[in-house]
Order: structure tokens, then sequence, then C-alpha cells
């Protein structure tokens, strides 16, 4: 059926952007190459990164089973409290190349590089040349988006999904065939299958921007979108129907629940729980945070609108949130009148609502937050200042359209000026700079005859400057510095940064500012772990000097809940012993602290209690029958916490039955019970 498009308006749209220009394939070109040059640059410095996600990788390298669960042991006790797609591109990879930090992390890298090719795509195809490689640069020099592509989070991943679907729904918009809503649906399902419930912030803004914008009558329209729907579950749910299916006592607990339920997981700890602070299971829920403004965030921080500003987020993400903001609303204005299946508009619908809802449920959630969530916004963002920079650039002859290209410079250079104000012995000269080219700026901008011919060109390399300097200068020190642990952030130290536990760059007696910083988070967090939590009540633990100088992550070389297990050679030469002939080669409580020893060994070391080591698996008989059986050699005392909110963990039952029934032995300070004897 052909689909019934509206009349123009009186008011003739904007000329269509060329289509294409000489010189944009060697900018394109540079621009990816460039990339990819900076996300693989010095990558195995930041070794294992999470390595509760590597030791995953480990077991889905060698186990088809733990691949497809996600499992964090190649015998399958437990998985991660996550999906397993963005698991599976990085196992396959170790599958091929062998286990190492780089044939885990190039895949994440290589998503970077493909996020910021999709995205200059996506935004050329409505804005042109220009537009687009702005864009793409935009988010490639983003700094949490330069930690993301290096790091072995889902996030990588989800966003290049994300933007998947934002590029599909465009071409939906465009004519209206129902295919491209089913993909739109698909890459939603895919990405709830790498990081569940959070793609779902974008699906409101791709349904609304269709439904407003798409080709067909609104009938039409509304059944196609069930069809996105249909999409959506089918490409999301026959693994879920297959885990729930899957007899519970012939796969993997299901990590992060407390009964052993993918649904639970879903809706609970990493759904609704993450809204209200109800996370069961979870070191900490809502309230008010110590010392901190706004509403209350418990461990994670205040809430408010003001969140993504604040010192833990604002270096992340925050240096271009006024100008998309303002862009978005003046852009909307310009292109107004313009039909309703206007695709530039839709353009600025879809990306303005992805920044509004996912920003604002930052902002306001009760649950776990952390700083590197912000990744999340880097695309629309990015989108909305390539796009809206250049659709008012090309009306500057109008008077109202030249002050606010300089209202928008202007507020990125007080934007910059506060965050580098965080961190005054960081390239000091920078914010000078960026303040007096900032007041030149938006000045040039006012004055119709600098904005035209040569001086036009200065004017815009001024504006390139203050936007970007900032966020290209913390980039480059995010990817000069390693990150390793759960909890990490982009960019040098800032004081009073994380709101949560982990932030410092040492982590929890780790490095200061001055020191080696693996965790990569702002200093000053918290200071010391909350009661109960670095190794379980009763284990004896003796846990060594960590040798990397910035352990950090609550637990020293026998790692923490926060940070992974550093084993030395002769816990590592002691583990091996007869490995063969056991099925775990150790057990030890949180995946953190199993997942150093796994990935010295290469051999599984069950995760008791899961991430947070409040999981009910595996319970204390289950644990007793698998000693009696002869399946696990070693206990390794200290790990994770234990316990947590509304938990029924087991950990705790676990390590005192241990202690009172075997022998502790001192190896490279890490106490084990030989389970054997």
């Amino acid at each position: 059926m052909t689909a019934t498009v509206e009349q123009e308006s009186v008011v003739a749209p904007l000329p269509e952007p060329p289509r294409s220009v000489h010189w944009e394939p060697w900018a394109l070109g540079a621009l990816l190459v460039g990339t990819g040059v900076a996300y693989i640059w010095g990558l195995g410095a930041s070794g294992w990164a999470n390595s509760f996600y590597a030791a995953a990788v480990q077991a889905g390298s060698v186990s088809w089973k733990a691949f497809f669960f996600g499992s964090s042991d190649a015998a399958n006790a437990i998985t991660v409290d996550k999906p397993p797609m963005s698991l599976w591109l990085m196992s396959l990879s170790v599958r091929i190349f062998g286990l190492s930090s780089w044939a885990m992390l190039v895949p994440q890298a290589l998503l970077g590089v493909g996020s910021v090719a999709l995205l200059w795509g996506t935004v050329r195809r409505c804005f042109g040349a220009a537009a687009g490689l702005l864009a793409g640069l935009v988010l490639a020099l983003t700094p949490v988006a330069a930690l993301m592509f290096r790091f072995n989070n889902p996030d990588a991943l989800l966003v290049l999904l994300m933007i998947a679907a934002v590029w599909a729904m465009m071409r939906a918009v465009e004519d209206g065939r129902t295919r491209w809503l089913v993909l739109v649906g698909v890459f939603c399902g895919f990405g709830f299958l790498t990081k569940q419930l959070q793609v779902m912030l974008v699906v409101p803004p791709l349904a609304l921007t269709y439904l407003i914008a798409g080709p067909p009558k609104l009938g039409k329209r509304v059944i196609q979108l069930f069809a996105a729907l249909g999409g959506l579950i089918v490409s999301a749910g026959w693994w879920l129907a297959i885990v729930e299916l899957w007899p519970a006592d012939s796969r993997p607990w299901i990590g992060g629940s407390q009964n052993n339920s993918i649904l639970e997981l879903t809706l609970g700890y990493n759904g609704l729980g993450r809204l209200s602070g109800n996370e069961t299971g979870s070191v900490g829920g809502g309230g008010a945070a110590p010392g901190g403004g706004g509403g209350g965030g418990g461990m994670w921080g205040s809430t408010g609108i003001t969140r993504l500003f604040e010192s833990a987020q604002g270096g992340q993400i925050a240096w271009l949130i006024p100008a998309a903001l303002i862009l978005l609303v003046a852009a909307i204005v310009v292109r107004g009148k313009a039909p309703r299946v206007d695709t530039q508009r839709a353009s600025f619908i879809v990306w303005g609502l992805w920044l509004l809802v996912t920003g604002l449920t930052f902002s306001f959630m009760a649950g776990i937050f952390h700083a590197y969530y912000t990744v999340a916004l880097a695309p629309a963002i990015a989108a909305l200042v390539g796009s809206g920079s250049v659709l008012l650039w090309r009306r500057r002859e109008t008077a109202w359209v030249r002050i606010v290209l300089a209202v928008a410079l202007a507020a990125t250079v007080a934007t910059a000026w506060v965050l580098l104000g965080r961190t005054p012995s960081f390239v000091p000269w920078l914010r000078w700079t960026i303040l007096v080219v900032g007041i030149v700026g938006p000045a040039a901008m006012l004055i119709p005859a600098i904005t035209r011919g040569r001086l036009a060109v200065a004017v815009i390399l001024a504006a390139l400057f203050t936007g970007l300097s900032g966020p290209t200068a913390y980039a480059i020190d995010t990817i000069n510095t390693p990150h390793t642990g759960s909890i990490v952030s982009a960019g040098p130290s800032v004081q009073g940064g994380m709101g949560g536990p982990g932030g410092g760059r040492g982590g929890f007696g780790g490095a200061g500012d001055g020191g080696v910083r693996p965790t990569g988070g702002p200093a000053g967090a918290m200071g010391t772990p909350p009661t109960g939590m670095g190794q379980a009540p009763g284990a004896g633990a003796t846990p060594g000097t960590a040798t990397d100088g910035a352990r950090g992550g609550m637990g020293g070389s026998a790692g923490g809940l926060l940070q992974g297990s550093t084993p030395g050679a002769a816990v590592v030469e002691k583990l091996e012993e007869n490995a063969d002939q056991f099925t775990w080669v150790a057990a030890a409580i949180g995946s953190n602290s199993a997942s150093g020893y796994q990935l010295a060994t290469e051999s599984p070391v069950m995760a008791i209690g899961g991430f947070n080591g409040s999981d009910p698996s595996p319970t204390l008989e289950q644990f007793q029958q698998y000693v009696a059986d002869g399946k696990i050699h070693f206990f390794i005392a200290g790990g994770g916490m234990g316990g947590g909110m509304n938990a029924e963990g087991t950990a705790t039952a676990i390590s005192a039955w241990v202690t009172e029934n075997f022998t502790a032995t001192t190896v490279d300070g890490v106490t084990l019970y030989d389970l054997t004897v």
C-alpha cells in the first residue's frame, strides 16, 4: 500500500544536505582508524580488566555449556549476574586466539569502532557528511566511551545495539516498511540479552518516534509497532525460555537471584530494584547518601536532577549535555513546520527522547548506580551535537539562530570550566585556554560578517576546541591509565567523586591520587568498606600484601567484593596439584575472589554466593556433599562479603563449617583449607 504523506506547509523545508563530498572518505577513514588505534592502544596494561567477566569469558572458551549460560566457571556452578551475549563475543575470540587480555579486550575496542561508524552513518543519512563525522568524533572522544570500549563490561555491546536500533528506526521512518520495525525489535532483544532491562530505556523513544513520524496511517503504524514488539520478544525470549525450562539441577545457578530464576533476576536485582533501591542480595539500598545533597541514593550517591553533573559523573559524560539540550530545542523549532514525516525532526525526536528518558532515569534511580553507566547517554549526546550544530550553522544568517549557537557554546565553556576545576592539577592551562577561546567564540557567533567566508573557519575551529578539548584530555588520560576492578571511571582523579563502594582509584585501601590507578575511579570515595565486607565471617583469612601497589577493591591478594584476586606463583602451583582429579580446584566466597585463581590456573574455581557472596548457592548441604564426593580440592579464605540486603546467602555457614572441620595453611599470605584431608 502506498504511504500517504501530508502536503508541505507554507514554509518550505531546508534543502537536503549534500549526500557526499570529496573529502568525506578521507575524513571518515581518519576517524575510524584513529578511533581503532586509540581504543586498542595499550590494552594489555589493564590485564583482566573486570575479572568477574574475564573468568566467565575463560569458562565460555572451554565449555559450550558455560558459554551458553554465561557461567562463572567451566564446571557451571553459577552464572554471572547478566545475560551472556557480550561474553559470547569475547569467549569466541579467546577460543580462537587463546586466553589473554588482548584476545578478550580487542573485540570490545572493535565494538567501539563499529559504534562510531554506525552513528556516523545514521546521522549522515539525515544531515550530511559534516554532521555524521562530528557525531562520530564526539562519541569517540567521550571519556566514558573511551573507557568502556576498552573494558570487558557488557556496556560496549549494549551501546552498539542501541545505536543499531535507532538506525533501523530511521530507515523505517524513511519508507514505512515493516521489516525495519522488526529489526528494531531484534536489536532491542539482543540488547536485553546483553544487559537486560537497561535497553528498555530506549524503547519508548523509538516507539514514540515512529508513532509521530512513520509514513503509514496511524492504524498501520500501531500494528507495525506490535511487529517490532514481536521481534523483541522472539530475539530475547528464546534464551530466557531455554534457561527457565532447563532442569535446575543440570544447569548453573542464576547469579544475582535468590530463587535461581532468570525472571527474578530480570525484574528484581537487575530490574525494578535498580529504580527503587530494593535489590535483594545487594550490598546496600536506598536512603540518604552520607553527606550528599539532593534525594537519597544510599551507597550509590545522591539522586536528583543534577546527578549527572556531580563529581563522580560529570567528567564522564556531562561536557556537552547542556549544548545537546539547547541544540535539541532549537532544532525542533527550526523543523517545527516541516511535514509530519520529516526525517530530520524524527531524528531529533528519537535522540532527544533517548537523552531525556535515560538521563532522568539515571538521575533519580535509587538503586545501584555507577558512573560508567552513563556511556548509554553518549550516542544521543553525540548525535544531537553533530546534527544540531550543523543544522543551525546552515541557518546562521538568521539572528536568533546565531544567538542560540552562541548560548550553546557559552554553556559548553561554563560546563568545562566547572568540570576542569575539579581537577586543578590536571593540565591546568587547558581550563583557562577554553575560557579565553570560549569568550571570543560566542561573541564572534553574534557577528554575521565573521560567520561568513574564511573567518567562518576560525569560528568553527574555536567551537570545536571549546567543545572537545576537555573531553579529549580526559579520554587521553583514560587511554593511558590501566583500569581493573568492578567499578571504574574515566579521566583523572576527582576529589569527592564516587558515591558508591570501590570508587577510589585504589579502591578501599588502595593507592591515592599519587599512586598507580588501576580502578580508574575518583579518589576520596568512601574511605572504608561497610561493616562485614572484605571477608566472610569465620574465614580466618590473612590476606597478603598486594604486589601492584594499588590493589584496592576490598580484599588484598585473595581478592574481595570489588577486586579480583591476584595469586602468587606458590598459590597457583598449589592449586594446580592434581587439578584434573577435581571438578573445582578450589572454592572461594564471591566471584571476584574466585576469578583470579581461575584465570591463573585456567581450571574451574567455584564462586560461592556469586558476585556479592550473597546468593544461596551452593547450600551448606550441597557444599558438604561436593566435599564428600571429592569434587573440591581447596577452600580459599577471604573474599566477598557473604551476605547482602534481604539475602539468604550461605557463604557464612559454609565458611564456618570449613574452619571448624579442616586445617588452615597459609601460602603467599593466602589462607587455604585442603578439603581432601
